[in-house]
């Protein structure tokens, strides 16, 4: 972790007690224990951390749905030792426990070192994106000139991940499944970085920490409240959702088609870490649109920075996040494939290159004034003639029903 930058003693004082912690604790160490102990109190934090966060957002999304669909959610299971229920807090414990004790069965044909190794090596990208993202002033555990650069090249070794516990299943399920799930990350992987090609021009850097740096002071100077990363925004949005297969783009797991994908032939604690990777894949593209576009770790307003932490501001816009993919989940449908993959083509893709032009223009427009307008009517001129491009290439016809003969 990098030191702090911060003139203000307050924020400061509050935003590095950890790091400052951290050094004098390694300080105490001799030498040649120093460089394997702060990797390890780099680690740790981290790890622990979202693995919470992980077991928490269980319990919020059953607990969430449940109010949405009208039923309770989960409410019997309560902390351990105790009487006390906490409206269920205990849930996710009690499905850890379960998942562990479970009988791992593994297909007699399947490859079975490809199959133990799959969803193991499935954490290893997701923690990775985690180590350029910076949490506050100074609280970074990587701090590389590439860091976005560095968080796509690790993702992009999920799709092999998932092809390899499909094939190795040795199922035609789970090999149409996992086939499934590559052509659909792949298709919203294209919008997902083209529209941080926008950022990218505004702040003149792939650092995340300049690009954080480049949102510091008031409210407006967030990415977001420019037209181009508004939009920008949105897509990216949109393509985490396809990426983390999420409502309304939950594809892979078809319960009339191929059941549950890459994962048929999974059980117990194997099958809980793709479900744990998935959320972690979630927490990292919500930390990285943070990043990107909602400022980082700044307060939404300058007298707030001085009261409160960046970790703070940070956990608050993740959380969120969080919450409106499961509100997402509860209230839209799911999309039929040919949907997805028009969708992917012929919508988001040149959405994602109109914005970048936008951000061109933003940049050489001399000021909002003449760049709000241009901006805007080049975007919304873009997104009503791709909408009505799909709204009439959908070639409704009358559906007949044939029996087998």
């Amino acid at each position: 972790m990098s030191q702090s930058t911060l003139t203000n003693p307050m924020l400061a004082s509050a935003d590095q007690f950890l790091v400052n912690l951290k050094h004098s604790l390694i300080d105490r160490l001799p030498e040649v224990l120093q460089m394997p102990a702060s990797i390890l109190l780099t680690i740790v934090p981290i790890t622990v951390g979202f693995a919470t966060l992980f077991a928490l957002s269980t319990w919020a999304e059953r607990k969430g749905l449940g109010r949405i669909q009208n039923r309770m959610g989960p409410n019997r299971v309560g902390l351990p030792f105790t009487k006390w229920k906490l409206f269920g807090l205990g849930q996710p414990i009690a499905d850890g426990l379960k998942m562990l004790i479970k009988e791992d069965v593994v297909p007699r044909n399947a490859d079975k070192v490809l199959h133990f190794l799959a969803p193991l090596l499935l954490l290893i990208p997701a923690f990775l994106a985690f180590s350029v993202i910076p949490y506050g002033d100074g609280i970074v555990p990587i701090d590389i000139d590439a860091g976005l650069l560095f968080f796509f090249a690790v993702g992009a070794s999920t799709e092999l991940l998932i092809f390899c516990a499909g094939w190795a299943s040795r199922n035609k399920y789970a090999l149409l499944g996992s086939m499934r799930a590559i052509a659909q990350m792949i298709s919203y992987e294209l919008p997902l970085i083209i529209s941080t090609f926008s950022v990218i021009m505004a702040a003149g850097s792939l650092s995340l920490v300049s690009i954080v740096d480049a949102q510091t002071g008031s409210l407006l100077n967030w990415h977001v409240f420019t037209p181009w990363g508004l939009a920008g925004f949105i897509l990216f949005f949109i393509s985490s959702l396809a990426e983390a297969n999420r409502s309304p783009f939950d594809i892979p797991e078809g319960e009339s088609e191929i059941i549950a994908g890459h994962l048929i032939e999974y059980s117990g604690f194997k099958y809980a870490l793709f479900f744990m990777a998935e959320y972690l894949g979630m927490f990292a593209m919500g930390g990285l649109a943070i990043t990107l576009f909602l400022g980082g770790y700044h307060a939404p307003f300058p007298f707030l920075e001085g009261w409160l932490p960046g970790v703070f501001w940070f956990v608050l816009k993740l959380v969120t996040i969080i919450c409106s993919f499961i509100w997402i989940r509860g209230t839209m449908p799911r999309l039929r494939m040919d949907q997805l993959m028009n969708f992917a083509w012929k919508f988001m893709l040149p959405m994602s290159l109109v914005v970048v032009v936008a951000a061109g223009i933003w940049r050489f427009a001399g000021g909002p004034l003449i760049g709000w307008p241009l901006c805007a009517a080049l975007i919304f001129g873009a997104y009503f003639a791709l909408s009505q491009g799909l709204y009439r290439a959908r070639n409704w016809s009358r559906r007949e029903y044939r029996f087998a003969e």
